[in-house]
């Protein structure tokens, strides 16, 4: 989705014609310099032309109805950006600020796009970080724990998917707040997993994380076998391709690793974020063969991998833009996908940062499989349909449980 290559397509810069769109010549302007360079940066870089009349009448009713000045409070600019991004009706297209985890992850992922900025915005080396304990929650409502990151604080302390989290040294939990000038200390989660429970205190260690890496260990702590039947089936789960090397950790593993000996793998796909390569799925279903490279003292280095045993596949809303076509590619070459609709989100998107350094994610680009085939708006619906209730799910996980089924069915079959 991201990155250098953004939702699994090359990276592009589009130039737009103004010709009949008058509103892209002169937009309105409030006054207010991070609206105005959002609404500069939608007429100038956004991929559907046919959608700017309909984003002109929402600024025009935000600046002349509202009204939105150059002395709105931050709260009512927030909400005017994400109003007319909202009008546009597409994935890759949303403001993030810096007390979300959102924001570091995509600034990591979009680093390249931003370069200029880094070392300015994470002094001294420009390295993306921040303190965290590598878990995500519902970002409206009760705080439901959706994400843990395989081998993070989170993850060690015990905190599950599905917990409501209370707070966080006696105050609110925040994202970023709750964990700013912490890292390498303890802090005090207070959670409740049944509904109607007494709340659970856990001491979790903070650390300074860096968004890729963690996604990269996460991708490597979340390889495990397990024995059914007789039958040893392995499990990974892909948090992410727009690292540098998770594909390679895969690989690794699949070859000379713990899932060498497996006979069927489990691809968990309800990741975080999309990006990598449009042929990352080949590593299941490629025809080319495994290759390797042997020097004279033995060292081999693997130079092509393939996985020619069962797969069977996890998908769900997280399944979003790389992680889609991932889905799609599976799913014709006749893998079984388990679990519940991706998100249909399958554009090419760029970063911006607007002037309060606020990273606008822009769609870009168009992105079409074979002749006309969208996943924008539509998604990959799964052949083994599996919900997950969210709330107090205490480590249970009926998706997974579902994919076990199906990969016992798959091997019992021979």
């Amino acid at each position: 989705m991201r990155a250098r290559t953004v939702g699994s397509l090359p990276f592009i810069f589009l130039l737009f014609l103004t010709t009949g769109h008058a509103f892209a010549l002169e937009p309105p302007r409030s006054g207010h310099p991070v609206f105005d360079r959002a609404v500069q940066l939608v007429v100038d870089n956004f991929h559907d032309t046919s959608a700017l009349d309909r984003f002109a009448a929402t600024v025009r009713h935000e600046i002349e109805d509202v009204p939105l000045t150059a002395k709105s409070s931050q709260p009512e600019v927030d909400r005017a950006i994400d109003t007319i991004l909202a009008s546009l009706g597409a994935s890759h297209t949303a403001r993030f600020k810096r007390d979300t985890i959102d924001y570091f992850e995509l600034i990591d992922i979009f680093r390249f796009a931003i370069r200029n900025d880094m070392r300015r915005l994470f002094p001294p080396d420009g390295e993306v970080n921040y303190a965290g304990i590598g878990m995500v929650t519902q970002s409206t409502g009760p705080r439901f724990v959706t994400d843990v990151y395989d081998g993070s604080p989170a993850d060690r302390a015990g905190i599950l998917v599905g917990d409501e989290i209370l707070s966080v040294d006696g105050a609110p939990y925040r994202e970023i707040e709750s964990f700013r000038d912490k890292a390498g200390r303890n802090v005090e989660v207070r959670l409740r997993r049944q509904a109607g429970a007494e709340p659970i205190a856990v001491k979790v260690a903070v650390e300074r994380l860096r968004p890729l890496r963690t996604f990269e260990r996460a991708i490597e702590n979340s390889v495990k076998v397990t024995e059914h039947d007789g039958r040893r089936i392995g499990y990974l789960r892909l948090w992410t391709l727009s690292t540098a090397d998770g594909l390679d950790i895969v690989a690794r593993e699949l070859a000379t690793g713990r899932l060498k000996d497996a006979e069927g793998v489990i691809v968990d796909l309800r990741g975080r974020w999309g990006g990598g390569p449009a042929d990352a799925a080949e590593l299941f279903v490629g025809d080319t063969p495994t290759f390797r490279l042997i020097n004279r003292n033995g060292k081999e280095t693997l130079a092509n991998v393939r996985w020619r045993r069962p797969v069977v596949a996890i998908i769900d809303e997280g399944a979003r833009s790389g992680l889609e076509l991932f889905a799609y590619a599976l799913k014709v070459n006749g893998i079984p996908l388990v679990g519940t609709r991706t998100a249909g989100a399958l554009l090419a998107g760029r970063a911006y940062l607007l002037p309060d350094d606020s990273l606008l994610e822009l769609a870009v680009s168009d992105a079409v499989i074979d002749e006309g085939l969208r996943l924008e708006g539509r998604g990959v619906e799964p052949d083994i349909p599996a919900p997950f209730s969210l709330p107090y799910a205490a480590g249970k996980d009926p998706q997974f449980d579902a994919a076990i089924e199906e990969m016992r069915r798959v091997l019992a079959k021979g």
